[in-house]
């Protein structure tokens, strides 16, 4: 682990994480043409007066090599919030050095430090890091599925529910 490092993001590093971000989505076969991440609204949404999210740098001998983004969530069961890890990406070049691991006990001490009983994330059932995952004890929660509303949808029930 040695040339190892994890670190707060900070603004300057908008720019690293929006081209890692683009890297994730070619590699989950997401079309760019979908992608709206910018340098401005990581920085409105990340390093602002209101942050909704944090992030998490990986460095590896001195070089940006991964991020982790996550947010608090609420578990109404437990009365607690959790950590919820929207992203973790680690360029290519940099798997199996042990920097996923590292970013996850980063996010790990985190939730322990501010309370958080515990850490939420989702995986493509495709992606061979479910076994990474697993092995760091994580397990996968089959009985629950998972929706979205979005685009017009959101719309729709948005102006249905208005009045």
């Amino acid at each position: 682990m040695a040339g190892l490092r994890v670190r707060p993001a900070a603004p300057t590093d908008a720019d690293e994480i929006v081209a890692m971000v683009r890297e994730l989505a070619a590699f989950e076969r997401e079309p760019l043409a979908n992608l709206e991440a910018s340098q401005t609204a990581l920085l409105r949404d990340c390093f602002g007066d209101n942050p909704r999210a944090e992030v998490l740098i990986g460095e590896l001998d001195g070089g940006i090599a991964g991020f982790v983004l996550f947010f608090h969530n609420y578990s109404t069961w437990l009365a607690r919030a959790g950590l919820y890890v929207e992203d973790l990406y680690v360029r290519e070049t940099a798997r199996g050095t042990g920097l996923g691991r590292a970013l996850l006990a980063a996010v790990a001490r985190l939730a322990i430090a501010r309370g958080c009983r515990r850490l939420d994330l989702s995986v493509l059932d495709w992606n061979p890091a479910r076994k990474f995952y697993e092995r760091l004890g994580f397990q996968e929660m089959a009985d629950w599925r998972p929706y979205r509303l979005e685009g017009q949808a959101l719309a729709r029930l948005a102006d249905r529910s208005h009045g």
